[in-house]
């Protein structure tokens, strides 16, 4: 949400997980791997930067414009579960939305760069409803944001009212460095609906991907009719 980018008190920064390179990082998800294949296939991304947030593992993945992998890292998600927002959330007070509104949504974003209240960057995922990406704020030390991204699980990364918050390094280091264009594509992975609902195109490419091999694959005869 806009009013969570709002800058930090200083907390002891753990080390672990704070993110990691191309290199090392953790490997794809079956679903992840299937939506960059098609991003990069299809060039869905428009030659434009692009990253993977993948609710389910509370990961982010940052690829440059031709698809290679830059980096990944932890991050922290919305609260509740689900895949889409309340109509007109991103004009609640905070202190009105519910702990069920607080999701992250699934879909894909054409992303802007902003800056929260202190000037400080952050990457607008979706505006309109006040979703954005930007490092880890500690400002609740009760909610140990720090704490819950440095832990191995991924079942306590659900904590924030919907925004992406990011290890502060990889944010700075990865994500505005590789994600610099106008307009990067942020494509967030669905936990309730299926990976096709939410990106109808990749559907659309395997269909086709499929009619083509069976043509390819059928004898002479049948091919002419």
């Amino acid at each position: 949400m806009a009013a969570l980018a709002l800058p930090a008190a200083a907390l002891p920064a753990p080390t672990a997980r704070a993110g990691t390179s191309a290199a090392s990082a953790p490997r794809q998800t079956p679903d992840a791997a299937r939506l960059v294949q098609w991003i990069t296939s299809s060039r869905d991304n428009q030659a434009q930067p692009f990253a993977i947030i993948d609710k389910r593992n509370a990961r982010l993945m940052v690829y440059d414009a031709g698809g290679r992998l830059r980096g990944s890292a932890p991050v922290l998600l919305g609260l509740a579960r689900g895949d889409d927002t309340v109509p007109g959330i991103g004009e609640k007070p905070l202190s009105q939305v519910k702990p069920s509104e607080r999701t992250t949504p699934a879909g894909r974003f054409v992303a802007e760069h902003g800056t929260n209240l202190r000037k400080e960057d952050i990457l607008w995922i979706d505006y309109d409803a006040a979703v954005s990406m930007h490092p880890v704020l500690t400002t609740n030390a009760k909610e140990r944001r720090l704490h819950r991204l440095a832990t191995p699980g991924v079942a306590d990364n659900r904590i924030s009212y919907g925004c992406v918050n990011v290890p502060k390094a990889f944010f700075s280091n990865v994500v505005l460095k590789t994600l610099s264009t106008e307009r990067p594509l942020i494509y967030v992975l669905p936990e309730t609906r299926s990976l096709t609902a939410t990106f109808p195109g990749l559907a659309a490419t395997r269909v086709a991907g499929t009619r083509a091999g069976l043509a390819s694959a059928a004898p002479p005869s049948s091919r002419k009719q």
